[in-house]
């Protein structure tokens, strides 16, 4: 069936926002989506009804502790694990990450090695960099192919050694789009005795992620990537978080998710983030899928992947019809998601921002946290680059819309 963009999009508030009358264009999702009604309707209950802290036996704190149950195993659907043990809530992927860079280096010696992919958003770069500092391991940098615009497994395999410990890897650029074949490198990681922490923030936005098919170690998302509230979450394998030393209280619960919970979780958003997993089967309802609720969420990913694709083939193709700008990743959709970054020969990138911005359309600039990747590919450190991220809430007049106005700063 077609994809019900107006229905879709009369759930999103802010998506009827205006400044001073004039709309808005959300091609700013790179950074942060919009979230629809369900996520705001859960927040605002929440404070209204069950503003508690949790563990005793008041009916709110009863209602608290049963809203994180059904999240973390909501959660666990949407990541395709069958344990909410292995579902880690925190503030935000780079605190998580942080968190457990730390306890992961208690099992690594002085000269063992680990290996960070240069497509790396920073989060997924800056706590392995100061925990090799910390033990004295030895860092290993993993190029990416700059014409597939991503890793490929002969580029892994030069750098795996006996002393190699573990690898960041990137699902999804955050600058370029490129997608990893992350199964892929997993096996050939693991094969080597190599444990692999997976940064999907980029790619959650966009499609559905099977931890146990990608057999990956820890996995990390950002909830608010994908339409829904500030969070960081962890997939972590069972056997992996409970051999680690979790900093801790003394008095916390040694049990999992919980031992990796520090101090009083931010329930209002974790009730938010119940609210867009509600959402996703709402859509998948609205395009007439049924059954369990991981099929739910996967009817809502394809139904939303296929609508990004076409405006993604439409902004794309137009793009590279402009004069003098240089796409920053692939030119075809080929193992990318909506995610598309560009320079120009004339214009620096925060000239053409704030021309789009004054004209409604929301876009970032700069190198958005993936500072490897910029540096690898040469960028200037102050401008980075012009970034547009789709969403599925967005529309085709929206897409040419946009191209006519970045024609219009481009040729002046």
């Amino acid at each position: 069936m077609n994809f019900p963009i107006e229905t879709v999009r009369a759930q999103f508030p802010s998506l009827a926002t205006t400044d001073e009358g004039q709309r808005r264009i959300y091609f700013d999702n790179a950074a942060g989506t919009q979230v629809p009604q369900q996520t705001i309707d859960r927040i605002v209950d929440f404070f209204r009804r069950f503003n508690s802290n949790t563990g005793v036996f008041n009916p709110t704190s009863v209602e608290v502790d049963a809203l994180y149950d059904d999240t973390v195993k909501a959660m666990a659907d949407f990541l395709g694990t069958t344990d909410p043990g292995e579902v880690l809530i925190g503030a935000n992927m780079t605190t998580l990450t942080y968190q457990l860079s730390r306890s992961l280096g208690h099992q690594f010696a002085a000269g063992d090695e680990i290996i960070i992919s240069r497509m790396e958003h920073e989060g997924n770069v800056s706590p392995w960099l100061q925990m090799a500092e910390d033990n004295d391991l030895v860092v290993k940098w993993l190029e990416f192919d700059r014409d597939t615009w991503r890793v490929e497994p002969q580029l892994l395999q030069s750098l795996l050694s006996d002393r190699t410990r573990l690898m960041a890897l990137n699902y999804a650029s955050n600058l370029t789009g490129g997608v990893n074949d992350v199964k892929a490198l997993t096996k050939m990681a693991h094969e080597a005795g190599v444990i692999v922490y997976v940064d999907a923030v980029q790619f959650a936005s966009h499609r559905l992620i099977d931890v146990k098919d990608l057999n990956c170690d820890f996995l990390a998302c950002s909830p608010y990537k994908f339409y829904g509230p500030h969070l960081g979450v962890v997939y972590g394998k069972r056997e992996r978080l409970e051999s680690l030393r979790a900093y801790k209280l003394r008095c916390a619960s040694e049990e999992l998710p919980f031992r990796f919970s520090l101090g009083t979780p931010a329930f209002e958003l974790i009730a938010g983030l119940m609210g867009t997993l509600e959402y996703f089967q709402w859509l998948a309802g609205e395009t007439g899928v049924t059954g369990e609720r991981r099929q739910q969420f996967a009817g809502a990913y394809a139904a939303m992947g296929a609508h990004e694709d076409a405006l993604s083939e439409q902004l794309l193709a137009g793009l590279l019809a402009i004069p003098g700008l240089t796409m920053q990743g692939a030119s075809t959709l080929t193992h990318r998601v909506a995610t598309f970054s560009f320079t120009h020969d004339r214009h620096p990138a925060s000239h053409i921002a704030r021309q789009l911005s004054d004209a409604g359309l929301y876009c970032h600039w700069g190198d958005n946290y993936a500072f490897e990747v910029a540096k690898a590919l040469d960028l200037d450190p102050q401008e980075g680059v012009l970034r547009l991220g789709l969403g599925h809430y967005n529309t085709a007049g929206e897409v040419s819309e946009a191209l006519t106005l970045i024609e219009g700063v481009l040729a002046a």
